[in-house]
């Protein structure tokens, strides 16, 4: 059990960093320090007594990753607030119902998203505050707050006469037990479902983080995943915080561009990112190199492979900033051949597992201790079990137990019972195996498995994954129609016009990679057919493709 109370750990690292710089924001080269962060959380908590804000209200946030966002979040959970972060990619309609089903009183929001948004159709919020500068753009009839943030200033000079100081950081007392986040997933089945996240899940997650000194006082991170996700909350955002890490927030959308621009100006000391930046590196950096025919000649003389792997090696590194200790890849898997390269090279990177039910995370390992295909160890504050007769051999869903583990889905006590079973353990909804020494294996999702004709589990992502290598495909679905499996394959247009290949012999190109395919993988696993698709499949904002959308599409 957790023994560091979340709010301690918080009030120590500012106290302990003041003048340490922790929040930067990227696009505009504006750096806050722990002790401006913390004035500023001071004020915020001034503003909330004014407007009358009560323990465990509700008080949701959206927008990209700044500064702003950061001391917003902090300054709600550190008053005893709930906060309600919401994805910035999320609709108009969802970001509604989020604040709406959540019992929101107040919304902090981006002016972009503001502009989106329709206030009448969230008739429970007390008012809106812009995170672009901290205005009241919008306050319910009767209300008086924006005459209340016109006399903040003076408030706050009375209250801190001798100015703010590190003395001053006492922040209420929470339990680790309180609910401190309802975190609303991209769901599988129509609108998601808001996961109740205890003190003691995200002191799990941060303890982890610093016993493991998985980030450590004077690390720079490039935070470029949603911190309205909970991966990167938990260690870009929150765990940085804790232990006096420096965060470079990123405010752009983070293209191959604009992230090796990045890398190269902050030099972060570890990575945390996700499946589809390494193999968009993979795919569109390295591959082609390495498929010349001087190359694969040169690939095949004794000695000088190794040479060229590490030379390889060395230009990704610097690529990503040259200074960092390991990349950590979550949020879904990596797939083989990308895994099996980065190894051959020599590369620094380990793959870990999680799901915002645990906060997220479940299981992780440094990448010296890393097994192949393995997503981790489990981590020690946690409890694995494989619903399988034998769990290092037979395939069956991971169950897990421990500190991470969510306290349940807000106000709907119906999925709260189904995600737990009868003695106590969350199901993940993933399948996979457990090895003797801890090491965790996910084989695909218990819902996309597919039962073949004569009894057989057949997992679709294992399929995609090596289809998904194969000429001209960017990215592949596989489906089951009337006892076959269907490729839908969105082909990779850039490659295709690259090497002057006709519209029309694209039907051709992936028949051959549906022969190819057949002859790599399990003859129940063979496809009967290769549906080219228009367009890219659509995404969680893990970057996972959304399966239920395309169960009952019409071929």
């Amino acid at each position: 059990m957790v023994q560091e109370n979340l709010i301690k750990i918080l009030e120590n690292s500012f106290r302990s960093h003041w003048e340490m710089p922790l929040y930067t924001d990227y696009s505009k080269n504006y750096t806050m320090t722990y002790g401006e962060v913390a004035e500023r959380i001071a004020r915020l908590h001034l503003l909330f007594k004014e407007i009358g804000v009560e323990k465990s209200d509700k008080i949701a946030l959206i927008g990209r990753n700044t500064p702003y966002w950061t001391t917003t979040y902090l300054a709600v959970i550190t008053y005893g607030a709930v906060i309600v972060p919401i994805l910035q990619d999320f609709n108009p309609n969802d970001v509604h119902h989020i604040v709406n089903h959540s019992g929101a009183s107040l919304l902090f929001c981006s002016d972009k998203h503001w502009d989106s948004l329709e206030e009448d159709k969230m008739e429970n919020l007390t008012a809106v505050f812009s995170i672009d500068d901290f205005r009241c753009v919008h306050q319910q009839d009767g209300q008086s707050i924006q005459r209340i943030m016109g006399s903040l200033d003076a408030h706050f000079a009375k209250a801190y006469p001798k100015g703010f100081s590190k003395d001053h950081i006492h922040y209420k007392v929470r339990t680790n037990e309180e609910i401190f986040m309802i975190s609303y997933t991209s769901g599988s089945t129509g609108f998601s479902k808001g996961v109740m996240i205890s003190g003691r899940a995200l002191a799990g997650n941060i303890n982890y983080g610093i016993e493991s000194r998985l980030l450590e006082r004077g690390d720079r991170v490039l935070t470029f995943l949603p911190l309205a996700h909970a991966y990167g909350m938990a260690f870009d955002f929150l765990t940085a915080t804790c232990v006096g890490a420096h965060s470079y927030l990123l405010n752009k959308v983070p293209s191959p561009k604009v992230l090796i621009k990045a890398f190269g100006e902050v030099h972060p000391t570890v990575i945390f990112t996700v499946p589809l930046v390494m193999e968009k590196i993979y795919r569109k950096q390295l591959q082609p190199s390495l498929t010349t025919t001087s190359m694969r000649f040169a690939l095949n003389v004794p000695l000088l492979d190794n040479y060229i792997y590490s030379q390889v090696c060395n230009k990704l590194t610097e690529a990503l900033g040259g200074e960092f200790k390991e990349v950590i890849i979550g949020g879904a898997p990596l797939n083989r051949e990308v895994e099996d390269f980065l190894r051959k090279i020599g590369f620094r990177f380990t793959v870990g597992y999680g799901m915002t039910e645990c906060a997220p995370l479940i299981a992780h390992a440094y990448h010296n201790e890393f097994r192949p295909y393995s997503c981790g160890k489990v981590l020690p504050n946690m409890e694995v079990r494989i619903d399988s007769p034998d769990p290092e051999n037979e395939i069956g869903e991971i169950l897990v137990k421990g500190d991470n583990v969510m306290s349940g889905y807000y106000n709907n006590p119906e999925a709260t019972q189904k995600a737990f079973t009868e003695d106590g353990w969350l199901r993940t909804g993933d399948m996979g195996s457990l090895d003797k020494d801890g090491h965790l294996y996910i084989k695909g999702r218990c819902k996309s498995m597919i039962l073949g004709a004569n009894g057989q589990n057949i997992y679709p992502e294992q399929i995609e994954d090596k289809l998904n290598n194969l000429p001209f495909v960017m990215e592949s679905l596989v489906i089951e129609r009337d006892g076959k499996l269907i490729a839908l394959v969105y082909p990779d247009y850039t490659a295709i016009d690259d090497a002057h290949i006709r519209t029309q012999d694209i039907p051709t190109i992936m028949e051959e990679n549906r022969k190819q395919l057949n002859s790599m993988v399990a003859s129940y696993e063979n496809i009967a057919q290769i549906v080219v698709y228009p367009t890219e499949f659509e995404k969680t904002p893990k970057k996972s493709i959304k399966r239920y959308l395309y169960a009952n599409i019409t071929l």
